[in-house]
Order: structure tokens, then C-alpha cells, then sequence
């Protein structure tokens, strides 16, 4: 029976989908407005991973923030991600605990930030994690009339549930930025290139998006974020669902040095390229140096790399507690050897942090 609900549920919300697929929440449309601004007036904002529930020597502790220890403030944006609620698990697959997200996207927004939510979805056909490509069907099995398609429906309920809890003390909907399917001109997702045709990667992101309409999130901005390394313009747009399914131009990109920066300004000047052809925001959905190894990565690197582009916003990655992942540290802590640098990157008057 409850097999059954699922499936009546998603036909309805693909339906009301195609009634009125583009529809915008005030408050999606005011975070649109904020970005096109910043970009507008060649500033961007600042964004970090998982930052309000732990960083490099502490785990959820109430305010704290390795960004706000350093400079002040906490970052302008908030990334979090959905991965293992698809399982109707409590906790995502970094072990934050769903509700204590639910509360702190809530909070950040009250405070003026904005919100990006990403989903690792753990491997629907074998079991296995996101990072599971042994297995060149999986798309195919969640589409219609795959194997899979009903449990991936119900996944995708899961996801909207969760989205929906997102509201106000007043009631209003949380404005969040989604980018589902991401990376997938690399091949280390089970959605990546060499592992679902064009095709089925358009599919799979109609069929999400539509079921999300339908469900009444009118909130939702969508980000399209392919990867760094070896980019060109047809394959940037070669798994691209459509202008009425995305907002932002995306891109992922990991690195440090001088080709790396060479190579990344040469591949954003494609990104703010289509963006402008296809009328789209653009920004730097993730990026980063895993381990900050290089103290003047902010001033060296992220800023020459953004400069002069639109970049509405620019989110790095997480800093995990150094006894779990020692790489994992992608700003700066009180004592870091890249605060120095970070100070100065957070003066810049191109860059807006939570208390901008």
C-alpha cells in the first residue's frame, strides 16, 4: 500500500510539474536578485561545507565556526548534504544528524545567508555508495518503467519531505540552491559520464526536478556543476537538461598552482560564456585545496582564478575533524598557517561573508 501511495504521488507531482514547471517562490526570486547584484557589482559570496557542526578540532558545539574564529564571521553561504536520507537514515553520510541541519539551514537563512544543498545518493541497483560505478545500468534502472524506478521514487520523496520541513517561524519556504547529479563529467558517480549515456544523465535530472515541482517546491534554485580538468563547450553542454530545468551555471574544480590556475580561468571563461549565451547565473559550485596546503591559496589562487568573472559565489569544501580526515581542511582555523592570507581574502571588497 505504501509502494502504491508512491507511485500515485509521483505521477501527480509530474503532472502538476508540467503544468507549471518554473514557477519561483518571493523569496527563491530575492536570492536570485542578491546573486545577479553581487555578480552584478563583481563581488561574490563566500561559501563553506558543513560548517556550522564541526571543524578541524571540535564537533557540534553551538556557534562555533573555523571561518568565524578566524575572520569574524561565518561564511555567506551554508553547503550541506542529503546523502543516506534516501535510506531514512537519521544522520547524512558525514554524520550530521538531519534535524540539527534542518535547524541550521533555517537559522543561517534567518540570518541572511544562503543555503546549497548537494546529494551523494548512495547507490540505488548494487548497495554501495555514490562513489559505486561498477555497474553501467544504474540510471537506467531508476527511469521509468526500470527496475529500480519505484524505489528511486520513493527516494526522491524523502528528499522533498525534507526540503519541504525547510520553513520559518512566519511559515516561509527556505530558498535553497540544489545541485543534484553533480560532477557528472567525471566518472567516480554512479551517474558520471562513462557510466549512463547522455540521454539517461538528462533523464534522471527531468525526472528529479519535475517530481520536486510537483511536489510544490517552488523554492528550489538549480545549479548544474560538471568538474575541472580537460573542459570544453560541448562537453560542458553535452549532458545539459535544458534552460527551464537549471539557474546557475555551475563548476566543481580542486587544485593549486599555476597551470592549475591557467586551466581553470581558461575553462571559466567557456562556463561565463554559455552562462551569458543561455542567460544563466554562473559560479564556482565547489572548489578548494584538500589539506590548504599553500598559505596563500585564498589570495593567490581563488582570487585570480575569479577575477573578472560574474561569479555569483564560490563554496569550499568542509573542514572535518583532523583525527577523521587530516585532508579535509579547506579553510582556515585559529593558528593555520593560511589566516594571515585569509584575512586579507576576507577584507577584499569582492568578497561577502554572512555579516556583509
Amino acid at each position: 500500500m505504501k509502494r502504491l501511495a508512491i507511485i500515485v504521488l509521483a505521477i501527480a507531482a509530474v503532472a502538476c510539474a508540467k503544468e507549471n514547471v518554473r514557477t519561483k517562490s518571493p523569496e527563491a526570486l530575492d536570492v536570485l536578485d542578491r546573486l545577479q547584484a553581487a555578480a552584478g557589482s563583481g563581488q561574490f559570496f563566500f561559501g563553506q561545507e558543513d560548517f556550522p557542526f564541526y571543524g578541524f578540532s571540535w564537533e557540534y558545539e553551538l556557534g562555533r565556526g573555523d571561518v568565524k574564529e578566524v575572520c569574524g564571521s561565518h561564511p555567506a553561504v551554508l553547503g550541506c548534504d542529503l546523502g543516506h536520507i534516501e535510506l531514512g537514515a537519521e544522520e547524512n553520510l558525514d554524520g550530521v544528524p538531519f534535524e540539527v541541519m534542518r535547524k541550521a539551514i533555517i537559522d543561517h537563512y534567518a540570518e541572511g545567508g544562503l543555503v546549497t544543498l548537494s546529494w551523494h545518493a548512495r547507490n540505488p541497483l548494487t548497495g554501495g555508495n555514490a562513489w559505486d560505478v561498477s555497474d553501467n545500468t544504474v540510471v537506467a534502472s531508476v527511469l521509468e518503467n526500470g527496475s529500480n524506478h519505484e524505489l528511486f521514487l520513493g527516494w526522491l520523496d524523502k528528499v522533498a519531505t525534507f526540503i519541504q520541513s525547510l520553513t520559518t517561524a512566519e511559515g516561509s519556504k527556505v530558498p535553497v540552491i540544489f545541485r543534484p547529479w553533480h560532477e557528472h563529467t567525471g566518472s567516480w558517480f554512479w551517474w558520471g559520464r562513462n557510466i549512463c549515456t547522455a540521454d539517461q544523465y538528462k533523464a534522471l535530472w527531468k525526472m528529479t526536478m519535475e517530481y520536486m515541482w510537483g511536489r510544490g517546491l517552488d523554492n528550489l534554485i538549480t545549479a548544474y556543476s560538471p568538474n575541472y580538468g580537460g573542459m570544453t563547450e560541448e562537453i560542458y553542454m553535452e549532458r545539459y537538461p535544458g534552460d527551464e530545468y537549471v539557474d546557475v551555471f555551475g563548476y566543481d574544480a580542486y587544485g593549486d598552482g599555476p597551470e592549475f590556475i591557467t586551466t581553470l580561468r581558461n575553462e571559466m571563461t567557456m562556463v561565463a560564456g554559455v552562462a551569458k549565451k543561455h542567460r544563466k547565473l554562473m559560479a564556482l559550485t565547489e572548489c578548494g585545496m584538500g589539506g590548504l596546503g599553500n598559505p596563500q591559496w585564498f589570495t593567490g589562487v581563488l582570487l585570480p582564478v575569479l577575477d573578472g568573472f560574474p561569479a555569483t559565489y564560490a563554496l569550499v569544501w568542509r573542514n572535518a575533524p583532523d583525527y577523521l580526515m587530516p585532508m579535509h581542511i579547506f579553510a582556515p582555523y585559529p593558528g593555520h598557517p593560511a589566516q594571515e592570507d585569509f584575512m586579507a581574502f576576507y577584507s577584499d571588497g569582492r568578497t561577502l561573508f554572512l555579516n556583509n
